[in-house]
């Protein structure tokens, strides 16, 4: 099946971060890729992303969802979950409401909507041990919504990359360059549409596991300034990426630069 409308919806991953595009000026990520992809083979194509970092799946809801509808895509991917299961006060029945609302509404909107489970990041995660059933409970959610409306499955549970911190941003929780290309790859896949192999092969080599020093300074550098952040903003009201905006908020054709862009990334 061809596609002509694609909207990306979601939060950071789905954004982009952390993956910046060669040219500079934004983030690029797995939904771009794809974007780039499918329009090589469509001379009609239009992508948009409405995805904003931060986003909890009940906040995609109320602010993304209803700008779907205008965009009348046949071609939606929802990732989102991650900033819940993060949350004070999560519970698995109100994560579990939330993604079967947002599956629910999207698959009334759009023909194609596709729904992504999250990798097992609880080894890179502080408090890794009590994320893992957060997440499990999570990606159940997200399983079961998928079978009920119908909605495409990219099932990245499994996918031993989540043990690579070479497809990772320097937060480790956040994809890189390489995790977004993997995305990318399997969300091709799923959708019948041909993607670079070289994509879903293993990195080279074996990597090391980070020093006691290397896991000192990310604790300093990514973790203790993410966690004041998020204490401040809940003092005073504020949720992570309050004052952002999305990307890419209309449809709008892939251009000849962007094109080559993924193309230049093939030949790497």
């Amino acid at each position: 099946m061809s596609y002509q409308r694609f909207v990306a919806v979601g939060d950071s991953c789905a954004e982009g971060l952390d993956d910046p595009h060669p040219h500079g000026g934004y983030y690029r990520g797995w939904a771009d890729l794809v974007a780039a992809r499918l329009a090589a083979t469509e001379p009609d194509f239009r992508y948009a992303n409405l995805a904003v970092r931060g986003r909890r799946l009940d906040q995609i809801a109320a602010e993304q969802i209803p700008k779907v509808a205008a965009l009348e895509p046949d071609l939606v991917t929802l990732f989102g979950g991650g900033n819940d299961v993060l949350t004070r006060g999560w519970t698995a029945r109100t994560v579990a409401a939330r993604v079967d609302a947002a599956v629910r509404a999207l698959t009334s909107l759009a023909p194609a909507v596709v729904v992504f489970t999250l990798s097992d990041l609880s080894g890179q995660l502080p408090m890794g041990r009590r994320m893992r059933p957060r997440l499990i409970a999570l990606n159940d959610a997200i399983r079961e919504a998928a079978v009920s409306y119908g909605a495409l499955l990219v099932d990245l549970w499994q996918d031993p990359a989540a043990g690579d911190l070479r497809y990772f941003g320097p937060d480790r929780l956040h994809l890189g360059e390489h995790g977004h290309r993997r995305v990318a790859a399997h969300l091709l896949e799923r959708l019948g549409a041909p993607y670079e192999e070289s994509w879903l092969r293993p990195l080279p080599g074996t990597p090391a596991p980070p020093s006691l020093r290397a896991n000192v300074d990310w604790l300093r550098r990514e973790v203790l300034p993410v966690a004041v952040t998020r204490f401040r903003n809940r003092l005073i009201g504020r949720s992570p990426g309050d004052g952002f905006l999305p990307k890419r908020p209309e449809l709008l054709p892939v251009l000849a630069e962007e094109a080559a862009t993924e193309s230049a990334l093939v030949l790497r």
